[in-house]
């Protein structure tokens, strides 16, 4: 299963975007015998103008076709570690070739696009910065990809 991770802004170059890339590379390798990955991420402009709605079409735009949708979203359903994995796994299992991961930016999401998504996952109750999130969730990934493989990165 193909991940994508699409998302409002430029991360640039940075620390931020140094954990991003070696998560991402980490999943990969880790994924690759597990029908995991490869990952990536596609960044949308925010300042193409339009507010929530415009983002959310070039988000639209972004995602591949057939893929399912999850948005990352501050009133989605918090899971830990292991159920993050399982329903990834479940996912792959079920034949879903493309995962589309949804960020918004500083506003969020658009109604739509969130109330429309398959899945919509919460970090926990705090607010996150949206670049802090994709390392959040580059971590996840990974760590996710280790679970399933049972490796001992993730510990209980």
């Amino acid at each position: 299963m193909r991940v994508t991770i699409c998302a409002v802004g430029r991360l640039r170059a940075g620390p931020e975007k140094a954990l991003v890339d070696d998560y991402l590379a980490r999943f990969e390798r880790t994924g690759r015998l597990l029908g995991l990955g490869p990952a990536r991420v596609v960044e949308v402009d925010e300042r193409k103008g339009g507010g929530m709605a415009g983002e959310a079409a070039l988000l639209r735009r972004a995602i591949p076709d057939g893929a399912l949708i999850m948005v990352l979203d501050e009133r989605g359903r918090t899971l830990d570690s292991p159920a993050l994995a399982g329903r990834l796994a479940d996912w792959r299992d079920q034949g879903r070739g493309e995962l589309a991961l949804l960020i918004g930016g500083a506003d969020g999401l658009d109604p739509a696009l969130r109330d429309g998504a398959d899945f919509s996952l919460s970090l926990g109750a705090m607010v996150w910065p949206h670049m802090l999130v994709r390392v959040m969730l580059s971590e996840q990934l990974y760590r996710a990809a280790t679970i399933l493989a049972g490796t001992p990165y993730h510990r209980n």
